[in-house]
């Protein structure tokens, strides 16, 4: 207690230095894989990717962040713990951001595309588990995300698998692939709308009290799903027309030819997705670096009392939604090019069919309570498109780094946690 008193304001700076290099690590690594797809497929250029991303990635965080987030994130320790010892609470959020920070610079550095989530997850039950007590650790909810490492790529990766097979079945291998898109792409548009839109809805706007109750969400987002639709039929009609003058003019344009602008219309969707995801994305995953930080300032301004749940600081969110912003702009091109060129050769369909999926799984995974990483449900969608076409389109190598530090991520966590939690101990003279 006498910590808090003496030191409360450097050690709420701290936490904000290192609740930076968190986000800066998130924007680096998360972000940049979220958006790997679409650079990979080359819907969009690299500057394009982080611009789309700098945009809706900051007004999730920052719109839809949250006004209170839960003091403990995902209920992974007892607070309970720490209700006569809150100035270890606090030196060990700070030293999880710091080592789940410096965790995510190395993996981004090295262009590999690991769990934030299960960074800072690692980073807590490190510092508590030894530090602290093991007894206070939710062994069964580690489990659970152990589980997940399966799991989740592998439900992701079979809808991946259906999306783009169907699409591959309906309208890339017909004999006219553009008069086939006029009749079925705009049912994948009003596919993608609805689960966009209820992903947007469910993981962005209930954070600002936008939040709408199950069924009105469901009706909402089919409304968007239909609008969606029906501006497909009129956007690919007007293409297929534009290039099929006459019944003479399909004839001589080759199937390739047709493919290349059915691949154009997936690009588009790619782009629509992209936004939708990484303002989901900001608004929910920008709590791995704001949770902890908000942790110390709530234990810090109640002078030493711990809340459940805590209101943010007004500069709180901002300072996360920045650190994003700029991790992603620095690091984030090692991380996309591994997602986007690393694993299998990218279309715009089949970057369609890995985003779709990952959306899909998302919400699959927030209606059901499981623990996923976005990473983990993106890579495996990427793979499942990948296996669609053969073993030989995987790269092996590439795939065999990628599941090496998914598995090291959550004790590296913990490692770096329980170096800087002494430390800091060490320093303040705890």
């Amino acid at each position: 207690m006498d910590l808090i008193q003496s030191y409360g304001l450097i050690l709420v700076v701290l936490a904000a230095v290192v609740g930076f290099v968190m986000a800066w690590g998130i924007g680096a690594n998360d972000v940049a894989n979220a958006m790997g797809t679409s650079v990979g497929a080359k819907a969009i250029t690299l500057k394009q990717a982080i611009l789309i991303a700098m945009v809706f990635e900051f007004a999730g965080a920052y719109l839809a962040g949250g006004e209170v987030t839960s003091t403990i994130r995902k209920g992974i320790i007892d607070a309970g713990y720490f209700t006569d010892i809150p100035e270890l609470l606090v030196l060990g959020m700070i030293s999880s951001l710091f080592a789940a920070g410096l965790w995510l610079v190395i993996a981004s550095y090295k262009g590999w595309p690991v769990s934030t989530t299960h960074s800072i997850i690692g980073a807590i039950v490190g510092f508590t588990a030894v530090g602290v007590s093991s007894q206070a650790v939710e062994w069964i909810k580690i489990g659970g995300i152990v589980g997940s490492w399966v799991v989740t790529p592998a439900i992701s990766g079979l809808i991946a698998v259906g999306i783009f097979l169907s699409a591959k079945k309906l309208i890339l291998d017909r004999e006219h692939p553009l008069l086939a898109a006029v009749k079925y792409i705009p049912i994948y548009m009003g596919l993608a709308g609805f689960i966009m839109a209820l992903v947007t809805i469910k993981k962005g706007l209930k954070h600002v009290g936008l939040g709408l109750p199950f069924e009105q969400g469901i009706l909402l987002a089919l409304a968007i799903g239909v609008v969606t639709a029906l501006i497909g039929v009129f956007f690919v009609r007007k293409l297929s027309r534009k290039m099929l003058h006459s019944p003479e003019a399909e004839k001589m344009i080759s199937i390739e030819q047709q493919n290349i602008s059915v691949e154009r219309v997936f690009a588009v969707l790619m782009v629509l997705t992209a936004c939708c995801m990484a303002f989901a994305h900001g608004s929910n995953d920008v709590a791995n670096a704001i949770g902890p930080l908000a942790a110390v300032v709530s234990v810090v301004s109640n002078n030493g009392q711990i809340l459940d749940n805590s209101p943010l600081a007004w500069w709180i969110l901002p300072l996360g939604g920045f650190g994003i912003v700029m991790g992603l702009a620095l690091f984030g091109h090692r991380v996309m090019k591994t997602i986007g060129q690393g694993i299998t050769h990218l279309t715009p369909s089949r970057g369609f069919a890995a985003e779709l999926a990952a959306a899909t799984t998302v919400l699959i995974a927030s209606g059901t309570g499981l623990p996923i990483s976005t990473t983990q449900t993106l890579v495996g969608a990427v793979l499942g498109v990948g296996l669609a076409q053969g073993l030989a389109a995987l790269n092996a190598k590439t795939i065999k780094t990628i599941i090496t530090s998914w598995v090291i991520t959550l004790p590296a966590g913990a490692f770096f946690s329980i170096i800087i939690f002494y430390i800091l101990k060490l320093i303040f003279g705890v």
